[in-house]
């Protein structure tokens, strides 16, 4: 539980690629990338109106 706090605490970046390819000649390559993070309630929105949602 205490990696889980100090990482939702600081933030991290999960990045990763994914290639799909036949007789290795590339087709499909998709990047993917996630950002985990803790928001507190304590700290308001940016926007003006409370979000775009």
């Amino acid at each position: 539980m205490d990696l889980l706090d100090r990482v939702l605490a600081t933030g991290v970046v999960i990045s990763g690629d994914v290639v799909i390819a036949i007789a290795d000649v590339p087709l499909v390559r998709l990047s993917l990338r996630a950002l985990l993070s803790s928001v507190s309630e304590r700290v308001p929105a940016p926007w003006p109106d409370g979000g775009p949602l």
